[in-house]
């Protein structure tokens, strides 16, 4: 039924006249706007509320596949970092972590 609407809007002649071409692009670019668009938003928003969220002793994940745990904070945006098994420090930006591990994964290792 929706569908309808939009081929005869689309008709020459129909009463929406040169809008009546461009509804379907419109909605297109509407239906691509909710469910590519909205979702990359709200996840770039919450990936910055976990950045500004770290602590001094979460388990985290970087984008290199480290796993480490906060030891330091710097006042540059980077992190102190130590990975086991051997508790090397490393120096990462605060940027280069994608995620925080589950705190079931923090009490198996």
């Amino acid at each position: 039924m929706f569908f309808s609407i939009v081929l005869q809007a689309a008709q020459p002649g129909s009463p929406l006249g040169a809008f009546g071409g461009f509804l379907p692009i419109l909605l297109i670019f509407g239906i691509f706007y909710f469910l590519l668009f909205m979702p990359m938003q709200r996840q770039k928003k919450q990936q910055q509320k976990m950045l500004a969220g770290l602590q001094n002793g979460n388990v985290v994940l970087t984008s290199g596949g480290i796993v480490g745990t906060i030891i330091a904070i710097e006042a540059d945006d980077t992190l102190v970092l130590r990975v086991k098994p051997d508790n090397v420090k490393l120096q990462v930006a605060r940027s280069a972590v994608s995620s925080l591990v589950s705190g079931e994964a923090k009490s198996k290792s």
